[in-house]
Order: C-alpha cells, then sequence, then structure tokens
C-alpha cells in the first residue's frame, strides 16, 4: 500500500481509503450483510494497510466503522466523515449536536476530517460564514482534526462550489468527483489545490460505466451525440477494450482506479464495496504500477472535451 500527505494537514494516508457510503454501504444496501460481516469487512481492508476510511451520517455506518475501528489502534487510522446539509440550511446548534452524534456512533472522542457533506455553490456563502467559524470552535475543542467540505457533484458538474473552495483556502480537505470519463476537475479543482496545499479525496473513481460494459456504452454513445467525444477516437462496441487488449490491466474498473491514484493533487482514492474479494481486487489494483505513459495520454486524449457525465 502506497501512503501520502493529506495536504498541509500532515497526516499520513492510504491512496486507497474505503469508502463507507456509495451503492453498497458496505454491503448495508445492495447485498444486505450482516452489521458483522460488513465490520469484518472493513477490517479486512485495515488489515491489507488501508488507514483512511470515509463514511457520513447520511450513509448509516458510522456504528459499522466504529465497531471495526474498536478493533484497531484508533490512533493509526484516519476517519473522515460528514454532516448532512438538508434542504434547508443547518444551524451551528444542529453541526454540534450532528457531530457529537456522529463521535457517538463511532465510539471515538474525535474525528479526523469533518465535513459539509453535498455542499451546493448557492449555500456556499452562508455555511462559509456562518457554519465554517463553528467547525473552527469544534476543532479548537479537539473533536475535529482538520475541516473539510465535499460538493454535489451529480448537480454541479462545472465543480462551481469547489472552485471558490480551493480559492478561499479555509478548507484543510475537499472531496471532488473526479474519474477517466470526466476529467474536468483537473484545471478547475486540482491545480489550486496542489498550489493551496489542500488535501483531496476522490469520489467515483468508479461508477457504473465503468463497471458495467452496456452502461458504458451508453455512456460513451450519449458523449458521442453530445459532441464532447469525437467518434474516430473510440470503438463505440467496445469502448476501452485497449486498456485489457494491451495488457495495460486486467480490466477497465482496474485502469480506472491507476488513473485516478496518479493522476496530481490526488491523495485518497475512495473505493467502496460489500464483497471481500471485490475489495481483494480492488486492493490489487492500487498495488500495480502506473498505467503507460501512452495509455494514459489516449484516455486524457479521448474524453478531453466531456463534462457532462459522472459514469453513474
Amino acid at each position: 500500500m502506497q501512503y501520502r500527505n493529506l495536504g498541509r494537514t500532515g497526516l499520513q494516508v492510504s491512496v486507497m481509503g474505503i469508502g463507507a457510503g456509495g451503492p453498497s454501504r458496505l454491503g448495508q444496501h445492495d447485498i444486505v450483510r450482516t452489521e458483522a460481516e460488513s465490520a469484518a469487512l472493513v477490517l479486512r481492508g485495515l488489515d491489507a494497510g488501508i488507514n483512511f476510511i470515509d463514511t457520513a451520517e447520511a450513509y448509516r455506518t458510522e456504528e459499522i466503522v466504529g465497531a471495526a475501528v474498536a478493533q484497531r489502534d484508533r490512533s493509526q487510522i484516519v476517519i473522515s466523515t460528514k454532516k448532512r446539509l438538508r434542504g434547508e440550511n443547518i444551524t451551528r446548534t444542529e453541526l454540534r449536536a450532528g457531530l457529537h452524534d456522529s463521535l457517538r456512533r463511532l465510539g471515538t472522542d474525535y474525528v479526523d476530517v469533518y465535513h459539509l457533506h453535498g455542499l451546493k455553490p448557492e449555500q456556499y456563502d452562508y455555511y462559509r460564514q456562518e457554519i465554517l467559524p463553528a467547525m473552527q470552535d469544534l476543532r479548537q475543542e479537539g473533536k475535529i482534526r482538520f475541516i473539510g467540505v465535499t460538493e454535489n457533484w451529480s448537480g454541479d458538474l462545472a465543480h462551481k462550489m469547489l472552485k471558490r473552495a480551493v480559492h478561499d483556502g479555509c478548507w484543510d480537505v475537499i472531496m471532488v468527483g473526479f474519474n477517466l470519463l470526466n476529467q474536468t476537475a483537473r484545471e478547475s479543482v486540482l491545480a489550486a489545490a496542489i498550489e493551496k496545499d489542500i488535501g483531496v479525496l476522490i469520489m467515483f473513481a468508479i461508477r457504473r460505466a465503468l463497471s458495467q460494459r452496456e452502461k458504458l456504452k451508453t455512456t460513451i454513445q450519449r458523449l458521442i451525440e453530445s459532441g464532447e467525444i469525437d467518434p474516430q477516437d473510440i470503438d463505440r462496441e467496445n469502448p476501452l477494450s485497449f486498456l485489457v487488449e494491451s495488457g495495460a490491466a486486467p480490466s477497465i474498473a482496474d485502469a480506472a482506479y491507476r488513473f485516478c491514484r496518479d493522476e496530481p493533487g490526488t491523495h485518497v482514492i475512495l473505493s467502496g464495496t460489500g464483497n471481500p474479494e471485490h475489495l481483494d481486487a480492488n486492493l490489487a489494483a492500487f498495488a500495480r504500477p502506473p498505467l503507460p505513459p501512452e495509455i494514459s495520454a489516449r484516455l486524457k486524449h479521448i474524453f478531453r472535451g466531456a463534462h457532462s457525465v459522472t459514469g453513474g
């Protein structure tokens, strides 16, 4: 397992992080495992060298994460969780109560990174002015080590909120949507994050279009029809098959994880699963070397104009 400094936080984090949300939620959503089985899955990842876990109030997996962390050395694990933002703006009191509830469920007295979850562009001013100071107070009290914010990528494809957040430089960590199908964050977010030494978590490295052949074909066709992909650059019937046929990767998903892992400015690539075998396959992907330069260059060329999809 590779480790990196999470921006200016100084936290040493594994490049692969356990994502406790998404469609699997550690097996609590799509597979429906027992909570003990899900906790065992987290432990399997920790024992393989992962030290970063991302969860959230909204995922309903904090207690599972807490049950797993209780069986290992808490000081060696970086826990990231998030406060849900409902339709109406939350108050400072609600923020504090939400954090205390998360701490209780996680069975810890501090979280390493506490985020505002899925902040929308139109909400930014309120949360920057009214809620960020409350988060800073909680950090002073030792309940939060670092302050983060995550975007609502499906509703903010242009990364409008995060462009403001990285410019302000007051957030220690951000979570941004980025994958080989939509690389727009490279210039709009990652470049500024590198300059300001902000910790970067990548979500959506793998979505259905990168793990399901028919979904990928549909997505590619949509991008061709919108003029975002040149049809001369890709095989419509077997899109991205060159990744496997060239020997660069055993699967498209494998290549997709490595593409994100080696993008400058990224620190943790989140990977969610509810299946031990799938977890092992993802671990194997992160252990492989970088994609050949010509393959990475080809992926950047094909999707250079893509901006309207997330891969979901």
